[in-house]
């Protein structure tokens, strides 16, 4: 069990790590523009290549291929339902009177960082039990996730940094996103312990490619392309996309 913790536990401090990174130096209005890009690339690849698939593979198992296909888009579907209504409820940040454009980002930044949460809770659950049934496996997927983590801290630090001009909330936005996966873990460990099944694990992952998917589209991409750098915005996301590909191939 220890074992097992240890390595889910850094596995999400590497999205600390990746905050870090991006709060070595505050961006441009041209730096946001591609970090945001950048972000919305990285969460809908991790998504649509990794997580989406990876649902309906394991619903094959149980379900038709339409069966499977139905239940994943369901479940994806009602993952962009709750985005869209996380959006709403996440409030208009107040302290920017007269500062549109650092609201905008902020807005953005903090629903990125709650859809990082909901998907590093189901990602550390799978990480531990994957250690405690085969330390060898869990450690190949805690360092899979631990790389992967690295950009999506950065997703998260760099917007907070440029609306906050705070390097501390930054690399703290970053790290307490990261923090979801070791505290999933242990909620669902102590919550369930060995009953949890693997259809529960498959569903969440399937409802946040969902929750991805939606914020990356309604969120990022937009306040990208408001800061008026609409080139950067979507060089960002091409480079996001590649980035996250090459590391689910290398990993996969």
């Amino acid at each position: 069990m220890l074992y097992a913790m240890a390595a889910t536990t850094l596995a999400g401090l590497s999205t600390g790590l990746g905050g870090l990174l991006g709060v070595l130096r505050r961006p441009g209005r041209r730096g946001m523009a591609f970090s945001l890009g950048f972000g919305a690339g990285v969460m809908i690849t991790v998504s649509l290549a990794d997580m989406l698939p990876e649902a309906m593979e394991r619903y094959r198992a149980a379900f038709s291929p339409a069966g499977a296909a139905g239940a994943a888009a369901s479940l994806a579907a009602l993952g962009m339902a709750a985005a869209l209504l996380l959006g709403r409820l996440v409030p208009e940040p107040r302290l920017f009177a007269g500062r549109g454009e650092e609201a905008r980002v902020l807005h953005s930044a903090l629903v990125t960082a709650l859809a990082l949460v909901a998907h590093n809770l189901p990602e550390g659950v799978l990480t531990l039990f994957s250690g405690l049934e085969d330390p060898a496996l869990g450690l190949r997927l805690a360092v899979a996730v631990a790389l992967h983590n690295l950009p999506e801290g950065l997703a998260v630090a760099l917007p907070v940094y440029y609306a906050t001009r705070s390097r501390a909330k930054g690399a703290a936005a970053a790290l307490i996103s990261g923090l979801a996966e070791p505290a999933g873990a242990l909620a669902a460990f102590a919550l369930l312990g060995g009953r949890l099944t693997a259809g529960l694990v498959t569903g969440l992952v399937a409802l946040v490619s969902g929750v991805m998917c939606w914020v990356s589209v309604a969120e990022l991409l937009p306040t990208g392309f408001s800061l008026g750098r609409r080139g950067d915005t979507a060089a960002g996301f091409g480079a996001g996309l590649l980035a996250m590909t090459l590391g689910i191939g290398l990993l996969s």
